[in-house]
């Protein structure tokens, strides 16, 4: 067997290859997000807005009111996250309720709920606590449950979803000391020999990995006579001899979660454990991340509608001069802004999952704008409840109970939701992912045109056929139904922002074929901007979630109200709107770019004068090498 090696060098091109080849290539359904970028406002996608089946919503709600009573009884939040552990107690009864196999099917042991009610399971069980929020989706929307069921052989779904459902948790390993979201860096091997692979390497924060029974983990392949090689995924033993978890990370928020470092020497794995063929290990874990995604804006729902329910509870009983401080526009405006999000990302998150439900339309893109999306607002509108609290914000709540008062953990909250914004995917590379999706069709009929390294031959066939795919889209960019007062009229006071959405997916469109018109192959280093198309495309498909919903609640009990919530977002979010695209040619891009280069050129050390680093020496990231462990192993599964 050839030795593995700890670290790989690759090139800019061969890394964007390797991502490249891990895309899903092709659109088989419609996308209203995608058509959003297109300047397609394609309002039939989503509205009326999509329901789950009765049965599939009575099995849900039984469900929820089980959890319920289980978190109100059973979970004690702040325990976690003073002992930055999950009780095994609490670990034994979740499996008992059955929550480690809510979206596996019955016929192998799970509740077969959909993806809407784990959603709504995950966001009421992350706000009792988000560590226990964070094992169930870290199990179930990446680890080896949804994986297998998408890509496994009949004979791997017997074999390990119904451990899955019952009494085995799972994690998913792909991250390295040295490889974050460039997976052809990606140095774990997995050699051939005989009916079994063998395993090394380092995998680095392993949700789950502490105490996981079954392990999902991506490793490279080498190419030989009878392989094909490359990176590919596997179904391991956690007990598996050679396997150490050697390290137990602790961070800022989630102190409950069982996140470490996991070593791989030696490990044989059955050639029956791996998923799908080999080299389809990214190809895999992308699209098994299409609607895992949708389980961090889950947790980034519930954590909204708490932090709503503290603001408005809060703000109605102190007072400051001689009135609630929610009378006071300052601090009204806050509670606006959260009431509204509040609002439009349940929307988004509800909207979204039905989707991936009904499995008639394509959702990566809205799935990663909901992540994106959920992840960003969720931070600031727990930023806004600290800063609502005041000095009672920053104050633990054991500080709080212990001099009397009501023992609120919105310091903690704002802790444990930091996270989202990096987990599966930070938001700068979401903005990039989501921005190679929204332009995947100009790629597709210009990419030789731009490519620097295409022939004249490829380019001029690229030319012809840009041409075409120009000349009928460019026309329709023009003018639309968000020019004509009276579209969108069933929609009532809401029909005005549905008008702005239409007008601005075509905008949004012109800019971007502006873009690459200017900068052709230097588009994908113009990351602000895209960021800023995305930013801009995740607002309009959050306004127009937001309306499909007033409206479809419009005929219920709370219609006012939810018009009302839905038309105070959209007013906020045509602001930020309006900003955005001003900001796309109107930036500082260019003189921080100048400015960056000078400090990373050791221009500005001086300005760094007068401080003392608390830091503590050792290396910017640790060594990594191959090898058999040194290190007691910390893996601790629980049963």
């Amino acid at each position: 067997m050839s030795a593995p090696v700890a670290t790989r060098k690759v090139s800019e091109r061969e890394a964007r290859q390797v991502a490249e080849a891990a895309r899903e290539q092709d659109w088989h359904r419609p996308s209203f997000a995608k058509e959003l970028f297109l300047g397609r406002f394609r309002l039939d996608l989503i509205h009326p807005y999509p329901l789950p089946a009765p049965e599939a919503a009575a099995r849900g709600e039984e469900f929820l009111a089980r959890l319920r009573e289980f978190c109100e009884t059973s979970i004690d939040g702040a325990r976690i996250d003073r002992e930055a552990r999950i009780p095994d107690e609490t670990i034994l009864g979740l499996k008992e309720l059955g929550a480690l196999g809510m979206k596996i099917d019955p016929a192998y042991g799970g509740l077969g709920l959909t993806q809407v009610y784990y959603n709504k399971a995950l966001a009421m069980a992350g706000t009792a606590s988000p560590a226990v929020g964070a094992l169930l989706s870290a199990h179930q929307s990446i680890g080896v449950p949804q994986p297998v069921k998408m890509f496994g052989t009949p004979e791997q779904k017997q074999a390990f979803l119904p451990r899955c459902a019952t009494t085995d948790i799972s994690a998913f390993l792909l991250t390295e000391p040295d490889v974050g979201s460039d997976p052809a860096r990606l140095a774990t091997t997995a050699v051939p020999d005989g009916d079994d692979y063998v395993l090394d390497g380092v995998k680095l924060w392993t949700t789950n990995g502490v105490v996981a029974d079954l392990l999902v983990v991506m490793a490279r392949v080498p190419a030989s006579e009878g392989h094909k090689g490359g990176i590919t995924a596997f179904v391991v033993e956690a007990a598996a001899e050679g396997i150490t978890v050697e390290h137990r990370n602790a961070f800022m928020g989630l102190r409950g979660i069982e996140n470490g470092v996991t070593r791989f020497h030696q490990v044989r794995v059955p050639a029956a454990n791996r998923i799908g063929p080999e080299g389809a290990g990214l190809k895999i874990a992308l699209t098994t991340l299409n609607t895992g995604r949708l389980s961090l804006p889950a947790g980034c729902v519930g954590a909204a509608k708490w932090c709503l329910k503290i603001a408005r509870e809060w703000s109605a009983a102190r007072e400051q001069w001689g009135k609630p401080i929610a009378a006071h526009e300052a601090v009204g405006s806050k509670i606006a802004y959260i009431a509204a999000t509040t609002f439009a990302l349940e929307a988004v998150l509800d909207l979204s999952s039905q989707m991936a439900d009904e499995e008639r339309n394509d959702i990566r893109i809205e799935a990663a704008l909901a992540k994106l999306y959920g992840s960003e607002a969720a931070c600031r509108i727990a930023d806004e409840l600290v800063q609502i609290r005041g000095g009672r914000g920053f104050e633990t709540a054991d500080s709080l109970a212990a001099r009397g008062e009501r023992a609120v953990p919105a310091e903690q909250m704002l802790r444990d939701l930091r996270i989202n914004r990096i987990f599966e995917g930070s938001t700068e590379i979401m903005h990039l992912l989501i921005a190679r999706e929204a332009v995947d069709a100009h790629l597709s009929v210009a990419g030789d045109l731009i490519d620097p390294d295409a022939s004249l031959g490829d380019k001029a066939r690229a030319g012809a056929k840009a041409g075409g795919f120009y000349a009928k889209w460019l026309p329709k960019l023009v003018a639309g139904p968000g020019q004509l007062p009276n579209s969108y009229a069933e929609f009532d006071g809401l029909a005005p922002h549905l008008r702005y959405v239409e007008r601005s997916a075509r905008k949004l469109a012109r800019s971007t074929f502006y873009a690459m018109s200017r900068w052709q192959g230097r588009m994908e280093t113009k990351q602000n901007f895209l960021a800023r198309v995305v930013d801009i495309g995740a607002e309009l498909f959050a306004m127009s979630a937001a309306c499909v919903r007033a409206q479809h609640l419009g005929a219920g009990d709370h219609g006012p109200e939810a018009r009302q919530l839905a038309d105070a977002f959209c007013r906020q979010a045509r602001v930020r709107t309006d900003e955005l695209f001003d900001r796309l040619w109107t930036n500082t891009d260019s003189a921080d770019r100048a400015l960056t280069k000078a400090v990373l050129g050791g221009a500005t050390e001086w300005l760094e004068a007068g401080i003392v680093d608390p830091s503590r020496d050792g290396p910017w990231i640790a060594e990594a090498e191959p090898g058999p462990s040194n290190t007691a192993n910390v893996h601790r599964p629980v049963h």
